[in-house]
């Protein structure tokens, strides 16, 4: 039987404490059914006894003070919520704990923006993480040590594992399930919980939001500038000329201030427009393929895909109510 202790920190999301402990305590009554012993030992674990959250409106009373828990087999860190580095402060005593427990052999998964909180152990330095896609600029300049994959809903690597944004942590729980049971377990758990069993990206509903969170002040001009000019075609030698830095010097800074190459950025400040256009509008997609600058089809539906995870049409048809 594996225990599985899920933290509740100081700001923790209250749903993300109460679902993982519903999904693991639900496989076991699945389990008993098919008389079967059950699979894990599910405990909420604390800095005190009885956690305040939301404001004050929930209260989580834990089964254990962390410093009582002294063997872990898989460790959960719910989403965090308000000040992401207030919420870090107010929960800096969990750290070391954790680190303990994973050089004593415990998995550690992170839900949604958790991963702030798995990252600040320093144990995924060099190793890729997910968290919420509203939230990749701010981790990213808070752990650049962490490689941050902000379309994947899972990442699994050295037995930490992470996962996208909001309720896409379901997917990490059935991914958990199907790891530590089998396949049929986590297939019957989808089915109860009404979940896709292998939804693997969080692209389809990352809306690019300009990447304008950072310190230079030319390079958000450029941006500024491709978002005004996207329809038409944009070379990197037109913005290299135009705003008088050299190209090699140009693309380096780019890429460090947006964590997109020139070329990546340009691809998808036309995609956001025709996600929208898409979302919104009437026009076939061979029109809005046009409006937002591509005439090749199949370069524009391979761009659309490889950034949203599904091709023009079906994206139109799951997002357009019209």
């Amino acid at each position: 039987m594996k225990n599985v202790v899920i933290l509740v920190p100081e700001t923790a999301i209250p749903a993300a404490i109460v679902d993982p402990q519903y999904m693991f305590n639900a496989i076991n009554d699945f389990l008993q059914i098919k008389q079967l012993q059950p699979a894990f030992k599910v405990s909420l674990a604390g800095l005190s006894r009885d956690v305040k959250l939301s404001e004050g409106t929930v209260t989580i009373h834990t089964d254990h003070l962390l410093k009582d828990v002294k063997k872990a087999d898989l460790i959960l860190i719910p989403a965090i919520s308000g000040n992401i580095q207030t919420a870090l402060k107010k929960n800096k005593d969990l750290i070391p704990w954790i680190v303990e427990q994973y050089k004593n052999g415990a998995e550690v998964a992170s839900l949604c923006i958790g991963a702030f909180l798995l990252a600040s152990t320093g144990l995924m330095n060099g190793k890729s993480c997910s968290t919420h896609w509203l939230f990749t600029n701010e981790f990213r300049n808070m752990f650049p040590e962490v490689k941050l994959v902000d379309d994947k809903v899972i990442t699994d690597q050295n037995g930490l594992y992470s996962s996208g944004g909001a309720s896409s942590y379901w997917s990490l729980l059935l991914y958990l399930v199907e790891k530590y049971t089998n396949r049929d377990m986590a297939i019957m758990a989808s089915k109860f919980f009404l979940l896709d069993i292998d939804k693997n990206s969080q692209s389809p509903f990352i809306m690019f939001k300009g990447q304008k969170d950072h310190e230079d002040a030319e390079i958000v001009e450029v941006q500024e500038y491709i978002e005004k000019n996207y329809k038409r075609r944009i070379t990197v030698e037109e913005l290299s000329d135009r705003f008088g830095i050299a190209r090699r010097t140009f693309e380096r800074r780019f890429k460090k201030a947006t964590s997109n190459t020139l070329i990546e950025y340009i691809q998808r400040v036309k995609i956001e427009s025709a996600k929208k256009q898409l979302e919104s509008g009437r026009k076939t997609v061979n029109e809005v393929m046009y409006d937002v600058g591509y005439t090749d089809t199949k370069a524009f539906r391979d761009v659309f895909k490889k950034l949203t995870g599904l091709s023009p049409i079906d994206y139109r048809n799951k997002y357009n109510k019209n």
